[in-house]
């Protein structure tokens, strides 16, 4: 099909040596994709010469061009392209694809691959990302002034057909086109194929009609090998000043290979005899590995020296702006190195005998930290004025506003946490997303996804417990704090009373590598004496001492630790002395030393009780004896479910006694 197009012998080339490296990259893994890779490749290889600005040199330049590859299975042309254009992926790395610790894992993963801008696999998530790298573009160049010469560049984003289909997508162009993100370009790969066989077997829907009806450019290429009817899409994409824009590509999966068009070629290596035929088909007729010179020139004088020319310029730019606004270059370089504690609230003094939900308290910590904190963008599911995250005064984040610092996210958990996702992985920004704690099963997969960017995301998660009341079971969270706990590197806390939470959310703000959810509670929570930021800063403590010989050790969270308190109190007119320890955080207090683990649960295990109002299995690893919740709730006022569950503190007293009868 090349042929009835007029390409030039150094494009031919270039793409037949990017496609050649996928079929050998693949090959010699025994696994990979390479049906997609193999069809996009003119595109990919248009865009990285004539259009991405970047530079290899300098791959984590703030106002470079973004490029997510959301199809992540495609991974294989991702790093074919990054080795040829100079980044820090060499031959023997491609050699190496798929291999335990290499630099090219069988999906591309930020934290591993120079000049990969995203984690992606997961289809759609990259979609939704890339939202929030567009997001963070528009609200810097918004917020700072002349912030455009600091922060004036575009993200891409190639997806295909699996990515459309997942609802998450759906939520994502939504946004995109609600905010006019005039600088956000998706390349769809239409190769009408999925792994199980041809689009027909799962999509109706006209892909043009479903972006224009929420406010897109769409251009169309009606074949994926005619590079200059590429290079003409994505120069139009460019141009806009208003709409975000997607550009189709018409392709045919596999292309070059025995069976091309077919799904067969979607996630299995071509062999021996296919990929010698695919590369005849090329035209390309050097050994495996192997790419003649004149393909890394190409990349040389194209893609890498416009990036080298607008890396130095940029950097003039900067300089300069540096000397007229010696403040905000200050902000800027603080808020890309996450260097927060200079923006901090002061900490405060809390009334005794005070009471406040820890939602309400999360809310008047973020109050004060959107007025010291220069650089926040954070926002709700249309439940800000449940989860306190609402900021006064602010005109929130629109295509008129894009220097706010609210963002109305709608009915859209999912697409809200990858946004943030992608906010964070573009950084000069914190964020924080609110939601109810029953629906951060809609948000896991994001959640999961910022463990393995370590991204510093922060989950305001409220209403966490049968305590909600009438909304029923439906929106009371049984086993979901037990879930989130169970993600690796991701910090679950869940406070007792204000000053922890004021507390919990310094801890969170600190962390520079991994997500933290906070747990907050719909009901007052009175102040707890014994409560300590230093507690809460290892995960648990003795909050609540016994006088003398202790026969009992309890273990709570959140508003568990107030009934525990009142317990202790109630066994106590009985003259039996029990202790009880808040932990907030079971995974920042497993990182703690042996002693002071020691020194903490410092009864024998048979001794200790875990009290959470929610699903107890893992509190079985510090106690014997765990009060919990092992069935969903019911539709009632919350102080007739807390009694109904045994959760007053004369029947906790009650159970502990029968405990030490």
């Amino acid at each position: 099909m090349e042929k009835e197009y007029d390409i030039l012998p150094e494009d031919r080339l270039c793409i037949g040596a990017l496609r050649s490296l996928v079929i050998d990259e693949t090959n010699n893994a025994k696994s990979g994709h390479p049906g997609m890779a193999l069809d996009i490749a003119p595109t990919l290889y248009t865009l990285f010469k004539n259009h991405l600005v970047a530079y290899p040199k300098e791959p984590k330049w703030i106002n470079r061009d973004r490029f997510v590859l959301s199809s992540g299975h495609n991974s294989a042309l991702l790093y074919a392209m990054l080795h040829l254009a100079g980044y820090d992926v060499s031959m023997d790395d491609l050699k190496a694809f798929r291999s335990l610790d290499s630099k090219t894992p069988g999906h591309p993963e930020v934290t591993i691959t120079p000049g990969v801008d995203a984690t992606a696999g997961p289809l759609g998530q990259g979609i939704a990302q890339a939202v929030g790298m567009a997001m963070a573009e528009a609200a810097l160049a918004a917020r700072y002034p002349d912030g455009s010469e600091i922060f004036d560049h575009r993200t891409y984003c190639l997806c295909g057909d699996g990515c459309l289909e997942e609802g998450i997508s759906q939520e994502a162009i939504s946004l995109a086109g609600l905010h006019r993100l005039n600088k956000l370009i998706l390349i769809y790969d239409a190769n009408t194929s999925t792994l199980d066989g041809p689009t027909t077997n799962s999509m109706i829907e006209d892909i043009r009609l479903r972006f224009m009806a929420c406010q897109w450019n769409v251009f169309d290429v009606r074949d994926g090998n005619d590079v200059a009817s590429v290079d003409k899409a994505l120069t139009k994409a460019r141009e806009s000043r208003v709409f975000p824009s997607l550009i189709i590509v018409h392709t045919e999966i596999g292309y070059g290979s025995a069976n091309q068009g077919s799904h067969k070629t979607h996630g299995s290596p071509l062999g021996t005899d296919d990929g010698n035929h695919a590369k005849a088909v090329f035209g390309y007729t050097y050994p495996e590995f192997t790419v003649p010179e004149d393909v890394y020139q190409t990349f040389h004088f194209s893609f890498f020296e416009r990036g080298q020319k607008s890396f130095e310029e940029w950097k003039k730019r900067y300089d300069e702006y540096s000397v007229i606004h010696p403040q905000e270059t200050k902000i800027i370089e603080d808020s890309f190195a996450r260097n927060l504690a200079p923006y901090l609230p002061q900490r405060k003094e809390f009334a005794i005998g005070s009471s406040i939900a820890t939602r309400a308290a999360s809310g008047k910590y973020l109050t004060e930290l959107v007025k010291t904190l220069p650089f926040t963008l954070g926002g709700s599911a249309d439940v800000a004025g449940s989860t306190m995250t609402a900021i006064p005064g602010d005109p929130d984040f629109t295509y008129e506003h894009r220097f706010a610092k609210n963002v109305n996210y709608g009915i859209r958990e999912f697409a809200m946490a990858a946004v943030n996702n992608g906010i964070l992985l573009h950084g000069g920004l914190v964020t924080y997303c609110g939601v109810f704690l029953i629906f951060s099963d809609y948000m896991r997969p994001a959640i999961r996804m910022a463990a393995l960017e370590e991204l510093p995301s922060i989950y305001i998660m409220t209403h966490d417990s049968i305590a909600v009341g009438e909304d029923g079971s439906t929106h009371q969270p049984i086993e979901q704090t037990a879930s989130l706990r169970l993600i690796p590197n991701v910090s679950v806390i869940r406070p007792c009373d204000e000053r922890e939470t004021f507390a919990a959310w310094e801890v969170a703000l600190k962390e520079k590598d991994k997500p933290t959810c906070l747990i907050l509670s719909r009901q007052k929570l009175a102040l707890e004496p014994g409560s300590s930021y230093e507690g809460v800063e290892k995960g648990a403590y003795i909050i609540s001492p016994a006088n003398g010989y202790s026969r009992l050790e309890l273990i709570a969270t959140g508003s568990e630790v107030g009934l525990a308190i009142k317990a202790q109190a109630l066994l106590r007119e009985k003259g039996i002395e029990v202790e009880v320890v808040s932990m907030p955080s079971v995974d920042i207090f497993e990182k703690q030393d042996d002693d002071y683990k020691n020194e903490v649960l410092n009864l024998e295990k048979r001794y200790r009780v875990a009290i959470e109002m929610g699903t107890g299995e893992a509190w079985y690893k510090y106690a014997d004896n765990v009060i919990s919740i092992e069935r969903f709730g019911k539709s009632a006022p919350g102080d007739v479910l807390l009694k109904e569950y045994g959760f007053t503190p004369e029947e906790i007293a009650e159970k502990l006694e029968s405990l030490l009868d």
